[in-house]
């Protein structure tokens, strides 16, 4: 079982300084490679405190420099935010970087602010995606990219470095709405999401939906989905369960603030519907309900606690694959560090056997 670490680069409400916020981030790469992770992802966010790493594909190729074994994964480039050809041409350049360590996660995208600020209508995402994948998959393993449009009309074009080898084995694709599920088999992705419903609901709606959709396009069993998870672990299960609940609350809120999911926008976005609905149950349920869900299916507790929630996670899906976001909702550094020294010793070894 691969086991890795995402950073988000959060500024927890800007309390603290955006020099301490990827000083932190920097430490986590070389923490992450000494303790024993296989992947090290690195999110797309831009503009707020919330999540703030502009292009990570840059950020990894500096990673490149300070690890020398641990895989570097884009979690995930946010496609229509980005030039296909350029995404193509920096990933084959962070694998010759990296000695072949590089990784392939691509998303859509979801908040507003983002998509405005860009100046990209938020209702073209579905389309923008669809089509600039395709094409930067097809160019990676190719090494020539084109495209007849209509968002990206490209020549033929050949990718300098030319790719070394195939990303198909190391390809993901995030997939928390029905539609980008359904996208993420096709492209032959493994399926990325973050974990934010009970697991049986998970197994019998996207993972049932997903495996479906690659029986009918490809050959073979499907590959095992890669689940996100915010973690928490300490040895005292009361300061576990008080202080991991509280930093993934916090978190949480983060979430609702930047994707404003209480607000009634993503009605009125093509290609948003499943978010329009899970924003009308969050207006029912409330937000105190919301959390103590979010909260419940997230990795907290002592060793053995998670071991045992991982354990049951992996008797309703079969094998999956774990990253895990560390550093979020206000989490001192010490506490952090401590978290995951202590998880790289007592948890991931027994995954490792998994």
């Amino acid at each position: 079982m691969d086991v890795g670490l995402l950073v988000i680069f959060q500024n927890y409400l800007g309390r603290g300084t955006d020099d301490d916020m990827v000083a932190a981030e920097l430490a986590l790469a070389e923490l992450a490679e000494d303790s024993g992770f296989d992947k090290f992802w690195a999110a797309e966010h831009h503009f707020t405190d919330y999540s703030a790493c502009p292009d990570n594909i840059q950020y990894l190729s500096y990673i490149a420099g300070r690890t020398s074994s641990i895989k570097l994964g884009t979690g995930a480039v946010i496609v229509p935010w980005n030039s296909p050809i350029r995404v193509a041409e920096k990933m084959a350049f962070l694998d010759y970087l990296s000695a072949g360590r590089a990784v392939l996660g691509l998303g859509r995208g979801l908040a507003r602010r983002e998509y405005e600020s860009f100046g990209i209508d938020m209702g073209e995402s579905r389309e923008r995606f669809d089509e600039a994948a395709k094409m930067i998959i097809d160019a990676l393993e190719t090494g020539v990219i084109e495209g007849s449009g209509p968002f990206y009309p490209q020549k033929r074009t050949e990718i300098r470095p030319r790719p070394q080898a195939s990303f198909r084995d190391r390809l993901y694709a995030v997939g928390m709405s029905p539609e980008s599920v359904e996208q993420a088999a096709l492209l032959g992705a493994r399926l990325m999401i973050f974990s934010q419903q009970p697991w049986e609901l998970f197994a019998e709606g996207s993972w049932a939906s997903f495996t479906k959709t690659w029986a009918s396009a490809h050959e073979g069993p499907p590959p095992p989905p890669l689940t996100g998870d915010l973690m928490f672990c300490h040895r005292d299960p009361d300061v576990a369960r008080e202080k991991g609940r509280e930093y993934m609350a916090n978190y949480f809120l983060t979430i609702v603030n930047h994707y404003e999911i209480m607000s009634e926008h993503f009605k009125s976005a093509k290609g948003y519907d499943y978010y329009a609905t899970a924003g009308e149950l969050f207006r029912e349920v409330g937000i105190e309900s919301s959390v103590e869900t979010y909260c419940d299916v997230q990795s907290y507790g002592t060793p053995e606690q998670i071991l045992e929630k991982l354990s049951a996670r992996r008797g309703l899906l079969g094998d999956f694959e774990l990253t895990m976001i560390v550093n979020y909702g206000g989490m001192p550094y010490d506490e952090m560090s401590s978290s995951v020294e202590l998880f790289a010793k007592e948890v991931l070894p027994e995954l490792h056997k998994w």
